[in-house]
């Protein structure tokens, strides 16, 4: 529902406020925090693994490959902005990506095959402004983790994987108020309305 609001001879479209903070970000955090701040504090749950979870359901975590190739093609690109895009808002964050190959070739061959995918990936968010320092490639090639078990051609496990690895300058002392800065930058964003300008314009946050 859009209320409209004479603001400066200019009318703004301003979504209805009907909506709660983090209602579009809570998985089950918020709603069972007693359960989620016992398993944190017991080790039975991380915050790097809460956040790699998170990753893992909103974007494609998983690209795959042309034979004997480390090209990303269009496909592989669109999953990788996708990836960017979401690595970008957690500039606290650290991750990994595994490269893989199938079965076909020579085990050291395959190792570097995997190992030069995995750094198609790294200068992939490279171009697209993550620091480098935050990447880290790493290599598992297809006889020893492969989806499919085939000593044929298989696309798919001809792959990378990105995963979160942890927190930059990680130490005891400074997790548990990243994770928690992460989570409240997140749950209080998601309550912030939209604006918009008739006859065009950017949408903006209401302030």
């Amino acid at each position: 529902m859009l209320k409209w609001i004479p603001v400066l001879g200019l009318t703004l479209a301003v979504a209805a406020c009907d909506r709660e903070a983090g209602y579009a970000v809570d998985s089950g955090a918020f709603g069972n925090a007693t359960l989620n701040n016992t398993q944190m504090m017991n080790g039975e749950r991380n915050y790097a693994q809460a956040l790699g979870e998170r990753f893992a359901r909103e974007v494609p975590s998983q690209i795959n490959f042309a034979f004997d190739s480390a090209q990303l093609d269009n496909t592989a690109q669109q999953a990788l902005i996708q990836q960017a895009n979401w690595i970008s808002q957690f500039p606290e964050v650290k991750f990994r990506i595994y490269g893989h190959t199938d079965a076909v070739g020579s085990s050291a061959y395959n190792k570097q095959l995997g190992l030069r995918r995995a750094q198609a990936v790294v200068a992939f968010f490279a171009s697209r402004g993550i620091s480098r320092s935050r990447l880290e490639a790493l290599v598992s090639y297809g006889e020893t983790q492969p989806i499919i078990q085939t000593a044929e051609r298989d696309r798919r496990n001809r792959r990378t994987i990105t995963q979160v690895s942890g927190f930059v300058d990680r130490n005891a002392n400074s997790l548990d108020g990243k994770y928690a800065r992460i989570v409240y930058r997140e749950y209080i964003g998601s309550a912030v309305p939209l604006t918009k300008l008739t006859g065009g314009g950017k949408a903006t946050a209401l302030e």
